[in-house]
C-alpha cells in the first residue's frame, strides 16, 4: 500500500493530508470553499484514492491561498506516496463527457513540471470558488508532484460541468498514471534511470 502523509503550516495556511493510492474512494476533506471540497472529493471517488484533508486558510483575505497551497499538499502527497515510481505506468490520460460538455486531461508523473490548462469557465464564482483559482491548484500540484498536466474543456455550456468534468478526467488518468505494471515492476518508466 502506497501510502503518504504531509502537515504543512505557514502564515496563511495550515494544512494536514493522508493518502492512500490503493483506496477505495474514501474522503473526508474540508477546505473551507464547499465546492472545491466537492471537486476534491470526486476526484478522490473516481481516481479511487483514500484522501483526507483539512485545510485552515486566510479565508477573509481570499480563496488563493488556500486553493494554491492545497493543490500544493496534493501534489506532495501523491510524490510521497509514489516514492522512487518503480514500476507504475507514469503516464495516462481521461476523455469524459459531462452531459453537454467534454474534457480531456493528461498526465505524466515523469518529474518534471509543467502545466497547460484551459477550461472555457465564464464566470467569476462556481458556487463559492472563485474560478481562476482552479489554474492554482493544479500549479500548484504539477510543481510539487513532479508532474506534467495538460488539462482542456472542447466544449460546454454549464462552468459547473466544466470544471467537474476536468476533475475527474484527472482523478481518472491519475489512476491510471499511478497504477503499477507487474510486468514492469522492478523498473524506472524512463530510458534515462532516474526521474
Amino acid at each position: 500500500m502506497r501510502k503518504a502523509t504531509i502537515q504543512r503550516d505557514t502564515k496563511e495556511t495550515q494544512i494536514r493530508g493522508s493518502l492512500t493510492i490503493e483506496g477505495r474512494g474514501a474522503y473526508q476533506i474540508s477546505t473551507g470553499i464547499r465546492f472545491f471540497d466537492h471537486m476534491l472529493e470526486l476526484f478522490t471517488k473516481h481516481g479511487g484514492f483514500d484522501l483526507k484533508l483539512v485545510a485552515k486558510g486566510d479565508l477573509d483575505v481570499d480563496q488563493h491561498h488556500t486553493v494554491e497551497d492545497v493543490g500544493i499538499v496534493v501534489g506532495q502527497l501523491f510524490a510521497k506516496a509514489l516514492g522512487d515510481r518503480r514500476g507504475i505506468n507514469r503516464a495516462g490520460y481521461f476523455v469524459l463527457p459531462m452531459d453537454e460538455t467534454l474534457a480531456v486531461v493528461a498526465v505524466d508523473l515523469g518529474g518534471r513540471p509543467a502545466l497547460v490548462y484551459k477550461d472555457l469557465v465564464k464566470t467569476r464564482l462556481v458556487g463559492d470558488l472563485q474560478t481562476e483559482l482552479v489554474e492554482d491548484f493544479f500549479g500548484g500540484f504539477v510543481s510539487h508532484a513532479g508532474a506534467n498536466l495538460h488539462a482542456k474543456v472542447l466544449y460546454g455550456r454549464s462552468n459547473h460541468h466544466k470544471i467537474e468534468a476536468i476533475f475527474k478526467c484527472f482523478a481518472r488518468a491519475m489512476r491510471y498514471a499511478c497504477s503499477k505494471d507487474a510486468r514492469l515492476k522492478k523498473q524506472l518508466p524512463s530510458t534515462k534511470g532516474l526521474l
